[in-house]
């Protein structure tokens, strides 16, 4: 009796159920192609163009034949690819958009390139190139307007000892903290090295930058600017 009234209530459940809509048949309409062309037609309206008339996608029926192979229905050709598209912005315009578009460049393509192209017409091109380069010289490096004080590109090319060697007298009185804290006044050895020279070195040493007696201030090379004198020699 247990299962005979379960089985009663599960029916008058299932009776009360509401069913289910079918999801492929659109919006309140009869199928997809009919919500296609209400909805192509409503939006042309909307933007002032002429109504257009959606023709549904069409459907191939896939066969397979004896030999495993995939065919297509001869009742139902596959789809065309060039496809027609009406613009409502400008009202009547059209664009066909094709597999094979002419705008597109065809230089990568072999076949076409031989086409039209020959040895003959590349000689002329190889040689109205040549007669067109230019070979643009190199002029002096212009000098800096308004500029005072000491070269140091001039002052490294001068040289021609390395960093280290002693070639200029010097005392003992600068000891390794005082050269330090000397150094640590300028922000880069560059500047170091043309107060070095302003205030009378390589000569003489005021400001305690060259306790080795190289010519160099503090941690200043000469050697980038010579390997670019040598470069351009």
């Amino acid at each position: 009796m247990r299962i005979l009234a379960a089985s009663l209530a599960a029916l008058a459940v299932a009776a009360c159920s509401p069913p289910v809509p079918d999801s492929g048949s659109g919006v309140g309409f009869e199928d997809y192609s009919d919500y296609s062309t209400y909805r192509a037609t409503r939006e042309a309206e909307l933007s002032g163009g002429t109504p257009q008339t959606v023709r549904p996608p069409t459907r191939t029926t896939v066969a397979t034949a004896a030999d495993g192979r995939v065919q297509a229905s001869p009742s139902n050709p596959a789809p065309e690819l060039v496809t027609t598209e009406t613009l409502p912005a400008s009202g009547a315009s059209q664009s066909q958009i094709a597999l094979n578009n002419p705008g597109i460049s065809d230089e990568q393509s072999f076949d076409a390139v031989a086409g039209r192209e020959s040895i003959e017409s590349d000689r002329e091109r190889l040689q109205a190139q040549r007669e067109a380069y230019q070979v643009i010289q190199p002029t002096a490096v212009p000098s800096r307007s308004g500029a005072s004080g000491p070269n140091i590109v001039a002052f490294a090319l001068s040289t021609t000892n390395r960093v280290g060697q002693k070639v200029y007298r010097r005392t003992a009185l600068v000891s390794g903290n005082r050269y330090i804290r000397n150094c640590g006044k300028y922000a880069t050895a560059d500047l170091a090295q043309e107060a070095f020279l302003d205030a009378g070195g390589p000569e003489r040493d005021r400001l305690g930058l060259d306790p080795d007696g190289d010519g160099f201030a503090c941690t200043w090379d000469p050697s980038p600017f010579r390997r670019i004198n040598a470069a351009r020699g």
